[in-house]
């Protein structure tokens, strides 16, 4: 496995990147912004938005960007001519902070929360929670054929699957990988199957297949907050980095800029969403 190779530096706390146009998209916590990366490192404020953490972004069919604003229990959506409306109310489902977000190929929007609960967005704007009981919900991601949700469980240590109903639905919950003393965040999948995930604690990117076997693992100097799969033919594995000092000292990392997005070169591609 080649050194990861850094790409930009100065960060708050990066996370929730998506690969789109040509770019990284990542959000930058506690600094209120959403940043873009090219392969050579070059870095646009591409949105500013009003909330500290967390927000994550996710894009509607139609090219919209979603942006969760997590302390408002809010789906924000950017319009073409910049201003964020409101797309779905969180709130009225769980009264906790919101958190990740995969948008699948059908359009439909899932959204995960710290109260351990994953709502869906349907299309025609409809709103309802279909799932619970996740131990801390962290990354989530759909598989290529839109039939399968994975969840990570931060705290269960493990990669959750559902089955995804023709209405969206979560059904059949069962254990895809079982991570031992692995602490997952976000997460993507590839062509092979695979998912890797990063982590925070144990300061790693990893990259398993369902069953829970290892098969790489990228060693980080800092915590793993986030993965993606991106670049010219999807091989290029993008890993968002800071230090982490526990949650009393977030206010710390961010006001001493360790976040880092950093870029290692992968032989299989991504697959599904994000």
């Amino acid at each position: 496995m080649p050194e990861p190779r850094i790409l930009t530096t100065g960060l708050g706390i990066p996370e929730s990147p998506r690969w789109h146009e040509g770019r990284l998209w990542f959000s930058n916590w506690g600094l209120q912004e959403i940043l873009a990366v090219d392969l050579e490192g070059r870095t646009e404020v591409v949105v500013r938005v009003p909330m500290d953490l967390p927000f994550c972004i996710d894009w509607l069919p139609d090219g919209r960007l979603l942006v969760v604003s997590g302390p408002e229990g809010r789906l924000l959506r950017r319009e073409p001519d910049g201003t964020l409306v409101t797309h779905a109310d969180l709130g009225r489902l769980s009264g906790g902070a919101w958190y990740e977000i995969v948008v699948d190929g059908r359009g439909r929007v899932y959204v995960d929360g710290t109260t351990g609960i994953v709502a869906l967005v349907a299309p025609d704007g409809s709103t309802r929670q279909v799932a619970d009981g996740i131990a801390l919900p962290h990354g989530m991601a759909v598989t290529a054929d839109n039939r399968t949700l994975i969840v990570a469980e931060g705290f269960g240590h493990k990669l959750t699957a559902f089955d995804i109903g023709a209405d969206g639905s979560l059904s059949g919950r069962r254990v895809w990988a079982d991570l031992r003393e692995g602490f997952p965040d976000g997460i993507c999948l590839d062509a092979e199957g695979a998912a890797w995930y990063a982590d925070i604690p144990n300061k790693r990117c990893v990259r398993v297949r369902e069953g829970g076997e290892e098969l790489q693992t990228i060693p980080l100097d800092r915590g793993g907050f986030a993965c993606m799969l991106g670049g010219a033919e999807g091989k290029t594995l993008f890993v968002m980095a800071a230090e982490w000092r526990g949650m009393a000292g977030i206010a710390d990392v961010i006001k001493d800029r360790t976040g880092r997005v950093l870029a290692v070169d992968v032989d299989v591609p991504g697959a599904g969403w994000p």
